[in-house]
């Protein structure tokens, strides 16, 4: 059999039966197979596996639940593997697997080590996560960072469960918005030539990283911009300053361990290729499909809407492909609204050969999430999918008070000062530590505690307790093999006590739960899983304490230290793994 996972394993042979049943005529031949799943059982008492097929088919089998349950259970009684099945409640059936099979996993799990839970390569199709995407007026706030973190994650995930990701993000160097931050890096360069500029003006950035940007023009151009018009410098300043802040934000997403494959342009959908305008394009494609019209919106009910304007406008026509109303993308002087260059950009992604799309914004774009699907079904034909995935906010503590105040943005506390403060690891693995939809209070005292209550501390520690036991047999047995390949040929049968054979089902769930993690766009499960697993182990480890034969090293019986260390090993490979995914260190010691 198959032991790199067990659930493919055991849904491939519950399938097998139900074919066997069809061949028999015992069932319809045809049935959608989609919804029968094999998963733990909710209690171990209860056995190993637990399959929903006799619920999920008795109605198309024209039976009820447990008498199908029964037929299936006669079929799988020739499985060797199996020792038990037992139907509960309305038709649910368990199965008590062989102890044989969980050795036989934790054997895979030893042999392919960072690789176990893996999955193939696929290169089709192709996914697009996108993510950060704060515009390039300053720099990043730790709401920023959430997002950062969950789509460096998701990307992580996906990438381990073997799909083709590209990390991407959406320079929004096009709107208004820039032109502000133009005017406010102005206003830093007339510093830098020794004019005092007095209280930075209302509605410009008043933060000291335009700093660095207004001396950058000084050296450049010396005072010959202040010669000039509006109209010739703000081209030239925006661009130096757009710049400027990718730059830093570049660099504080390196220090989150965030790097991208793809920074694309807003601007550039204007200006492809000298007069091809994408965004016209775009729209002419829809207009071409009459998804394109003139016509006046009712005004929007109980919520703002800066697209919304009181006179006949250019519509898409939303309400076709799932959304509430249709949407304006042109504004009354003619110029593209946020959502025509978003719908543009999208079916850009499209044209580079994304089929799946991953958007992660933060919760107030919660209301723009139905039109962007809508646009997404348009542009592709139904043959692109999106999904967003909102982050909510984050409340910065400091033992349970509020922290509001930055020495550098003036305002808001950057997300760079808290990585300099806390450090990538304590950054990365809590803002996954809670689910994305739920606000997150990060306590920056509390994370930084070396104690069980903190999460990141507790996984990061029994990695570095695999490691010390590693340490300790070398002390122990100097001539003793520790390599993968003769620790898988330990005699793991040996590992009997409850707590060992807890902890061998978990890891023979990591493939399962990466494979959902995956599936389900949900990073947030790879660090409580690693959690659950560093709890079960340190359970374990003080367990050793009282049980001598439970210890992980004796050195008068070296058969079951050679047994205990290939599952010391597959641990530690599994929570390494895990962290790995998760962009957090798998350290070695604990200082």
């Amino acid at each position: 059999m198959t032991a790199m996972n067990l659930f493919e394993t055991y849904s491939a042979r519950v399938n097998a039966a139900l074919a066997r049943l069809s061949e028999r005529g015992a069932l319809p031949a045809g049935l959608d197979l989609r919804r029968v799943v094999v998963e733990p059982t909710k209690d171990a008492a209860h056995g190993d596996l637990a399959t929903n097929a006799a619920m999920v088919l008795a109605k198309e089998a024209g039976t009820n639940p447990r008498a199908l349950a029964q037929l299936i259970c006669e079929e799988l009684a020739s499985d060797e593997t199996i020792v038990k099945t037992e139907i509960a409640g309305p038709g649910f059936i368990n199965l008590t697997l062989q102890p044989a099979i969980f050795t036989a996993i934790l054997k895979s799990a030893v042999e392919a080590g960072l690789d176990y839970g893996r999955g193939a390569f696929k290169p089709e199709p192709k996914i697009n996560v996108e993510y950060v995407s704060a515009n390039p007026t300053g720099p990043m706030h730790v709401g920023h960072g959430r997002g950062a973190v969950f789509g460096d994650s998701l990307a992580n995930v996906l990438a381990f469960a073997g799909h083709n990701v590209a990390r991407e993000y959406y320079i929004n160097d096009a709107g208004a918005q820039v032109d502000v931050l133009a005017r406010s890096a102005f206003l830093r360069y007339r510093e830098a030539l020794g004019e005092t500029i007095g209280e930075i003006p209302e509605g410009l950035y008043p933060g000291d990283y335009l700093v660095s940007v207004g001396q950058t023009l000084a050296q450049a151009h010396g005072d010959a911009l202040l010669a000039k018009p509006e109209s010739e410098w703000l081209p030239l300043v925006r661009a130096v300053a757009i710049d400027g802040m990718m730059a830093m934000i570049r660099d504080d997403l390196a220090a989150l361990g965030v790097v991208h494959d793809v920074f694309f342009s807003e601007r550039s959908l204007q200006k492809v290729d000298g007069n091809l305008d994408a965004v016209a394009e775009t729209i002419a494609d829809l207009r071409a499909r009459d998804l394109i019209y003139e016509g006046r919106l009712p005004p929007p009910k109980g919520q703002k809407d800066e697209d919304w304007e009181d006179r006949e406008q250019t519509l898409f026509r939303a309400t076709r492909f799932g959304d509430d109303v249709d949407r304006p993308i042109l504004k009354s002087d003619g110029s593209y609204t946020y959502f025509a260059n978003d719908i543009a950009y999208h079916r850009s992604k499209f044209t580079r050969g994304f089929t799946e799309m991953i958007d992660v914004w933060g919760a107030d774009h919660g209301g723009y999430v139905k039109r962007m699907q809508a646009a997404v079904k348009a542009v592709t034909g139904g043959a692109g999918a999106l999904d967003v995935k909102l982050c909510q906010l984050v409340r910065l503590l400091r033992n349970g008070e509020q922290v509001r105040m930055s020495k550098r943005s003036g305002d808001f506390v950057t997300l760079r000062e808290v990585i300099d403060e806390v450090g990538r690891d304590a950054v990365r693995f809590m803002m996954i530590f809670r689910k994305n939809d739920a606000t997150l209070d990060f306590d920056l005292a509390k994370v930084v505690e070396q104690s069980k209550d903190n999460p990141v501390f507790y996984v990061q520690y029994a990695h570095a307790r695999c490691a010390s036991i590693f340490r300790q047999a070398r002390e122990a047995f100097p001539d003793l093999d520790l390599s993968p390949v003769k620790l898988a040929q330990a005699d793991l049968a040996m590992l009997t006590d409850e707590a060992e054979i807890g902890i061998v089902k978990m890891i023979a769930a990591y493939p399962r739960m990466i494979e959902g993690a995956a599936l389900a766009h949900e990073p947030h499960r790879v660090a409580f899983f690693v959690h659950e697993l560093a709890s079960a182990f340190h359970s374990l480890w003080n367990k050793g304490k009282d049980s001598p034969q439970l210890r992980f090293v004796n050195q008068t019986d070296r058969k079951s230290t050679e047994a205990r260390l290939a599952f010391v090993h597959a641990v530690r490979s599994v929570l390494a793994s895990g962290l790995a995914v998760a962009g957090v260190a798998a350290p070695e010691e604990m200082r």
